[in-house]
């Protein structure tokens, strides 16, 4: 009987996978700098609007194959929100019941996702997010997910039509289809183990760059493989850690950026000029990353294509990163960072403003 369930729950995901197209290539060109294209894939289309629904389904798929996901499990995850968004998602697709434990920071938007898909929110201090996490699945003998250390394990990084399978077959046709650099954030570090895992395993010459904003201890651990200690955790959600999580693979990647907060959230509001729409900050900070590594290219002569990504829909962010009294009260007004970014844009002309590996 209970082998039957979870032949049923693997073919509603995966049936709800066959539903759903592919998310998009977006090119953006820079009239300044017109031999190195930035190429974003939008992640944001997906059910549950996010990058993060690939790694839900891949974690519900991982608990159900181990054993650990059956009828009626009460499913728990520690989350800065997108994620628990997505596991939400899943968990109502297989009738399961859900508690996300959330940093007290997280935006309303999101908290109101979780519980429009039927999840419960547990909010708590972000260093207090996984020992919370493993307590209520012990007292309700659920299932913790646990998306620091099972991230990068629970996706076929070979291929099977991952993020990075889909990336680089949808740069085939244009006209520098091997990126020169693939540009991610780190928050679990299983988009970048996926990624990088991927290149060295199909031999691509692309390179991969890991952004990480401040406050975050990767950074530090990928240069001295020593974390730091008085890393806080992000302020920009979804990426960026107060510790090293287990699925960081440091080793798979050739370069990380230390991008500022600010510039983050003045790249998410240029952006949003560019493309006419709404993205989230970590999005901001890939396209920082970006744009430095399209600086550097730029001044050496050389062309190339540069990929990031999309993480996820900026209206998730309206009371916070798009709201001008928060950033003020965070900080984070960029005064003439916008500015700079449009002279980028026209000019190609840019001075670094990350910390580089």
């Amino acid at each position: 009987m209970h082998r039957y369930w979870v032949f049923k729950a693997i073919n509603a995901i995966n049936a709800d996978f066959q539903r759903s197209a592919d998310t998009h290539m977006i090119r953006v060109d820079i009239p300044g700098s017109p031999s190195t294209p930035i190429y974003l894939k939008d992640e944001s289309t997906h059910p549950s609007g996010s990058l993060k629904h690939r790694l839900a389904r891949s974690l519900f798929l991982y608990g159900l194959c181990n054993g650990w996901i059956r009828e009626g499990t009460t499913i728990v995850e520690a989350s800065s929100g997108s994620t628990a968004v997505s596991e939400a998602y899943f968990a109502r697709l297989l009738g399961l019941p859900f508690v996300a434990v959330l940093p007290a920071s997280t935006s309303q938007q999101k908290i109101e996702q979780i519980e429009f898909y039927g999840g419960r929110c547990h909010m708590v201090d972000a260093g207090a997010m996984i020992p919370e996490s493993e307590r209520l699945a012990r007292e309700c003998a659920g299932h913790f997910m646990n998306q620091f250390i099972y991230a990068e394990r629970a996706t076929d990084w070979r291929g099977n039509n991952n993020i990075a399978d889909s990336l680089f077959t949808q740069m085939r046709l244009e006209e520098q289809p091997e990126p020169a650099w693939v540009v991610v954030g780190a928050g679990t570090g299983g988009t970048s183990a996926t990624i990088g895992r991927f290149i060295h395993y199909h031999r691509h010459t692309a390179r991969l760059c890991v952004v990480d904003p401040d406050d975050s201890a990767l950074f530090d651990f990928y240069q001295h493989r020593q974390a730091d200690a008085a890393a806080k955790g992000s302020r920009i959600e979804g990426i960026g850690r107060p510790s090293v999580p287990g699925s960081f693979m440091p080793d798979v990647v050739d370069r990380m950026l230390k991008v500022p907060d600010r510039w983050s959230i003045a790249a998410m509001l240029f952006l949003e000029r560019v493309l006419g729409r709404r993205c989230g900050a970590s999005t901001g900070t890939n396209l920082i990353g970006a744009i430095e590594l399209t600086s550097f290219m730029h001044q050496a002569g050389a062309k190339g294509s540069i990929v990031s990504l999309i993480c996820d829909d900026g209206q998730r962010y309206a009371g916070t990163y798009y709201d001008a009294a928060w950033r003020r009260a965070q900080g984070l007004e960029p005064d003439d960072e916008v500015e700079r970014l449009d002279r980028f844009y026209r000019t190609g002309f840019w001075t670094s403003v990350c910390r580089h590996s």
